[in-house]
């Protein structure tokens, strides 16, 4: 097992990529800390992930606050003995239009998504120092790169470039500690992320048309998102860090032939 005795910590733990990453980890030997707002779901994601308790924990709190990201960290060293791995994935996404936006409303972006990412790596940093090194991957976005017209996103935008910014700033500053950090950026994604904008209804009839911006002609899945950061936090990315690695079916290598269009010769 690839993971066997390593420690991972997870904010956005208990849904979507998170949660899809904790089972993953978990099933490569790991023992996981995650994190999340909603200590409901965090207690169903537990119950769903290790019924047993032995090798998963939970922290409940907004990981923009440095003492979540405390509390994170002391209860992996408590539980678990150290932290090897540090998997930044909170976040929102709302699309509204930038004059709408208010300033909590732009808060609400900043918080977990550069805030925590901050504190948490902050927290983590030190311990993985301890245990000779380790890997920090963030769950960035496509929508961190690009402008897309259709999801006038600009806060979340704002904040996910710092998200990537910071990756590589840390990756420069502790690559003599050992410890990697790369940043995976998806295109759309079939997660519960969209509820919080649409409704079932709305999801099952406009989530598949999200494909065809993507060469490939499918949204993401939540496996193909985790599948590379688990190869980002392995030994076998070991030559590879300050990397912003897309997982976008080909978005951001161009555009696709629309339907019915013509094609030169």
């Amino acid at each position: 097992m690839e993971f066997e005795d390593k420690v991972v910590l997870i904010s956005g733990g208990a849904t979507g990529i998170g949660k899809g990453a904790a089972a993953r980890f978990l099933e490569e030997g790991a023992s996981v800390v995650i994190n999340g707002r909603r200590s409901g779901k965090l207690e169903e994601a537990l119950a769903e992930l290790d019924p047993s308790g032995r090798r998963v924990a939970a922290v409940a709190g907004n990981i923009g606050d440095p003492a979540t990201s405390e509390n994170m960290v002391r209860t992996a060293v408590e539980r678990f003995g150290g932290v090897d791995i540090l998997l930044n994935n909170a976040g929102v996404f709302t699309p509204k239009g930038f004059l709408e936006l208010t300033a909590d409303e732009l808060e609400h972006y900043l918080d977990p998504i550069v805030r925590g990412t901050f504190f948490a790596s902050q927290a983590a940093i030190p311990e993985m120092i301890r245990r000779g090194g380790g890997a920090i991957v963030n769950t960035g976005s496509l929508w961190g790169t690009l402008a897309v017209g259709a999801t006038p996103t600009s806060a979340f935008s704002l904040a996910q470039a710092g998200r990537h910014a910071l990756a590589r700033n840390l990756a420069i500053e502790f690559a003599g500690s050992g410890i990697r950090v790369n940043t995976v950026t998806p295109g759309a994604v079939e997660t519960p992320i969209y509820e919080s904008f649409m409704t079932a209804e709305e999801i099952r009839d406009v989530l598949p048309t999200f494909g065809a911006m993507h060469p490939l002609g499918r949204i993401a899945q939540i496996a193909d998102v985790v599948e590379t950061i688990l190869f980002l936090a392995s030994p076998r990315a070991a030559f590879i860090t300050g990397a912003t690695v897309p997982v976008d079916g080909g978005v951001t290598a161009g555009l696709p032939v629309p339907a019915g269009a013509p094609v030169a010769a």
